[in-house]
């Protein structure tokens, strides 16, 4: 069997109410002939929306069937055997014109416990930020079931609610059940569960262009809310040039960040995983000594688990690259 390598893939492209062009603008996206885009599947083993191999041999076919056939060579040994035949995380773009709706999504055991495959835990870095945008996430102050559904039912959650000026280069890790919503004028990368279940709890009273309203999923959002409250949200990180940045560590996944401004080599040998790398700032070369490849802004990359060294070049003065995996250890 012909031997791995470092697999790209054709995005997915997805309107949104809340959408806008700035994966176009600013990334470069293409996503044609859409009106809008709120979310660009870089990597996704989801039924119906799996990805598909845009380089090398492998091109033209769906990343769970190569999962199939290349097994732990693909995930690593410990990650096939807990996820088997299906891709364990989501990787997207998002950029949000307007509001999206105040949401959570379930934990693992609400949602295999509602007939869904698994929960959904994400973290967020934005890309870019226009002046003043803000996000939520959390509450701000200790809020009980009751009084968070008169709440709802008046249409004044947004005052108990936690909202985050952000700007580039800042992290959200949102575990599953922690309400959250996303505001105009953000581009961030979403490293998630694989797992596209979300419960809307307020939409803003907006329409569509038939006049009709998104559903609400009330009664599953209260279920799945987590209500404590937390004395910090964001993720605060200190960038070391040219070393591995820890940002999150959690049961399903691993991110850190590689800020670069000269060549480096990492060895990916230790880890039982493939490994994501999404550039964030800037252009990055990679090789494995025997092809070169390059990644841009917003562009994502998959290297089999069976990677050892790669080597990391700059083709801007300085880039930032995230990378993703799964450690079972």
């Amino acid at each position: 069997m012909p031997t791995l390598y470092p697999l790209k893939f054709r995005p997915i492209y997805k309107d949104k109410i809340w959408g806008g062009q700035r994966l176009k603008t600013l990334l470069n996206h293409d996503f044609s002939p859409l009106p809008n885009c709120g979310e660009a599947w870089l990597i996704s083993g989801i039924e119906e929306n799996n990805s598909i191999v845009s380089n090398g041999f492998l091109a033209d076919n769906e990343l769970n069937e190569l999962v199939e056939v290349y097994m732990d060579e693909l995930m690593g040994e410990s990650v096939f055997e807990r996820y088997e035949n299906e891709f364990p995380l989501l990787l997207k773009l998002l950029d949000a014109n307007d509001w999206l709706s105040i949401q959570v999504h379930p934990n693992d055991e609400i949602a295999k416990a509602r007939g869904l495959s698994g929960g959904k835990t994400e973290m967020w870095y934005i890309i870019h930020a226009e002046a003043g945008s803000e996000l939520i996430a959390g509450f701000k102050k200790k809020i009980s079931r009751f009084e968070l559904q008169q709440l709802i039912h008046q249409k004044r959650i947004s005052e108990v609610l936690n909202y985050e000026t952000v700007k580039a280069g800042d992290v959200f890790y949102m575990p599953a059940g922690r309400i959250h919503s996303l505001g105009p004028g953000i581009v961030l990368a979403e490293i998630q569960q694989s797992s596209d279940t979300t419960y809307r709890i307020y939409d803003w009273d907006r329409v569509d262009d038939n006049g009709q309203s998104r559903q609400l999923h009330l009664d599953e959002a209260i279920d799945a809310i987590d209500f404590n409250l937390y004395t910090d949200y964001k993720t605060k990180y200190t960038i070391i040039p040219n070393r591995t940045t820890h940002l999150v560590q959690s049961p399903y996944f691993t991110t850190n960040l590689l800020y670069l401004n000269h060549a480096i080599e990492k060895d990916y040998g230790y880890i039982d995983s493939f490994v994501i790398l999404l550039a964030v700032d800037g252009e990055v070369g990679i090789s494995d000594k025997t092809v070169n490849y390059s990644l841009r802004t917003g562009e994502a990359m998959l290297l089999p688990a069976i990677t050892e060294k790669v080597i990391f070049t700059t083709a801007t003065p300085s880039a930032s690259i995230l990378e993703t995996f799964i450690d079972l250890d």
